[in-house]
């Protein structure tokens, strides 16, 4: 594996290339992205496209990975205010975080394929460090042993739930909700305990 090649402001090609991905993702889902549409898109050789990514799956994660970044840019750390319960103070990180995705099905539909790449292990991560301080912020003061246990948790709530929008057995429409179930019930029984 190349590794994952992210363009910088000054890389023009890269932001081409990235770009002309993220445009087949949204517009035809994971299976639009062929490399030779890409160049294509790019005005670039298909060689030139394979100096960059060895993959089309290399190719596919650094685009989504381009895409968290911009979409994810907007969510801005705010503390929490000292009487805000933690429910609504999370919810306004979460639905920051998920409202990209929910306007784009098919590039969650992709992020989800592409876990099966070499590499995608740290997407997740590296996509979200625009959004992780923000989360912090909201949890400032709480338990670090709930922080911990309620990231597992709300992690495999929202991999089973997105597992079960991709497998057709719920709407995208109904993972909001239940992450909101999910993030009250958690919050209201830690803040019942302080």
């Amino acid at each position: 594996m190349v590794g994952i090649a992210s363009p910088d402001e000054a890389d023009d090609l890269g932001v081409r290339l990235l770009g002309t991905v993220v445009g087949l993702l949204e517009a035809g889902g994971y299976d639009a992205v062929q490399l030779r549409a890409v160049a294509r898109g790019a005005r670039v050789s298909l060689s030139t496209v394979y100096k960059r990514y060895a993959t089309r799956e290399e190719l596919i994660l650094a685009a989504i990975e381009h895409w968290m970044k911009g979409n994810h840019a907007a969510v801005v750390e705010q503390a929490r205010d000292p009487d805000e319960a933690l429910h609504p103070a999370m919810m306004r990180v979460i639905r920051a975080i998920f409202e990209p995705w929910e306007k784009n099905p098919l590039m969650l539909i992709a992020y989800f394929r592409v876990r099966t790449a070499p590499g995608w292990e740290g997407l997740h991560m590296r996509g979200f460090d625009s959004v992780v301080p923000a989360g912090m912020a909201v949890l400032k003061g709480v338990d670090p042993g709930f922080v911990d246990e309620m990231k597992s948790i709300l992690s495999s709530v929202v991999f089973g739930l997105v597992g079960r929008y991709l497998e057709g057995q719920i709407a995208l429409t109904d993972i909001m909700p239940t992450i909101d179930r999910a993030v009250y019930w958690m919050t209201t029984g830690y803040e019942a305990t302080r």
